[in-house]
């Protein structure tokens, strides 16, 4: 292979490696709605997705997220916004599943650009309300977005949070 290639076949190996790695997200389309037409390619929308969280049976997240369409959204290549509002809910008898939770984990992650941007939810436990606490927020390498939004989910009287 010609050495001025091996940056450019390395870099499209990490673009590929991190569509993949952020795919492994269990989120499903619920429904979007069309924000601004454009000419070529897919218009702007907001999308919202739920997820199950992955340790804890019995509350399921619906996080609402804009996505950038026109050409570069059609190709994968725009930077979606970083506004994004999230609502969990109760949707079945809670148990939990696998390890004791933490303090504070990462429950959900979404890529939302390219490669250096992501949607992230982080459940956090407030023991003393016996509430499970979930942040939505957008990260970046370089420079992160103060944009946010929180919701909570009370549990029954009587659950107790497994905490490490």
């Amino acid at each position: 292979m010609n050495p001025l290639r091996r940056p450019a076949a390395l870099l499209s190996a990490l673009v590929l490696g991190l569509s993949f790695a952020t795919s492994a997200a269990h989120a499903q389309a619920i429904g979007e709605v069309d924000t601004v037409f454009k000419w070529l390619g897919p218009d702007h929308k907001i999308v919202v997705d739920a997820f199950d969280d992955p340790k804890v049976k019995g509350v399921t997240c619906y996080v609402s997220r804009a996505k950038t369409g026109g050409i570069k959204g059609g190709l994968g290549l725009a930077e979606d916004k970083s506004d994004a509002s999230i609502e969990c809910k109760q949707v079945g008898a809670v148990s939990f599943v696998g390890d004791p939770l933490r303090q504070q984990e990462v429950v959900f992650t979404e890529r939302t650009s390219l490669v250096f941007k992501k949607l992230q939810v982080v459940r956090m436990v407030d023991k003393t309300r016996n509430t499970l606490v979930y942040l939505s927020y957008s990260d970046r390498v370089i420079e992160g977005s103060p944009d946010n939004s929180v919701t909570a989910v009370p549990l029954p009287p009587g659950t107790t949070i497994p905490m490490r």
